[in-house]
């Protein structure tokens, strides 16, 4: 290297010398980084859901522990942070999972079977057809009481100003 291939920044700007410390390297480079991950999570974000048709036929089956699960959807959409969809299909006397609760709503209409309903305390007898409504919230929870599976579709919603906590 000769003098040549050096910038000499004090000749540029005589009366205002400009030196570059560490501190300043290490800001910029924190800067940068923080623009390269801000960038990179815009770009992963789900773009949002557009009117479509989901085929029964097209949707994959994951076997459970206690039937199948079909998941459909789960992306944002124009109005909603998330809104997502599954069909569950659980064996006879079997519960998908422990009586809960969750910010989000939830509707569920039982395509087949005979399912108990327990919300807030309450037990409702559900049948082919029924429809099924879960404020946010409350508690909730469901188990196949018939002699045949029980299959429902599973809708749920989070707006965008939902709040994340369970209360």
């Amino acid at each position: 290297m000769n003098g040549q291939d050096i910038l000499d920044l004090a000749a540029l700007w005589p009366s205002n010398t400009c030196m570059i410390t560490r501190r300043d390297l290490l800001i910029a480079g924190i800067a940068a980084f923080a623009g390269a991950a801000i960038v990179t999570f815009a770009q992963t974000e789900k773009p949002l859901m557009r009117s479509q048709v989901f085929a029964w036929n097209d949707l994959k089956v994951e076997t459970t522990k206690v039937g199948e699960r079909r998941n459909v959807f789960d992306a944002p959409t124009a109005t909603l942070t998330r809104l997502e969809s599954h069909v569950t299909t659980i064996n006879p006397g079997e519960a998908p999972h422990a009586a809960h609760q969750h910010p989000e709503e939830e509707l569920m209409i039982l395509k087949e079977g005979t399912v108990e309903m327990v919300q807030n305390g309450k037990t409702n007898r559900v049948e082919a057809g029924g429809m099924i409504f879960c404020a946010s919230n409350e508690m909730h929870g469901m188990r196949n009481i018939g002699s045949t599976r029980a299959t429902y579709y599973v809708l749920k919603w989070f707006p965008h100003d939902l709040q994340t906590q369970v209360k």
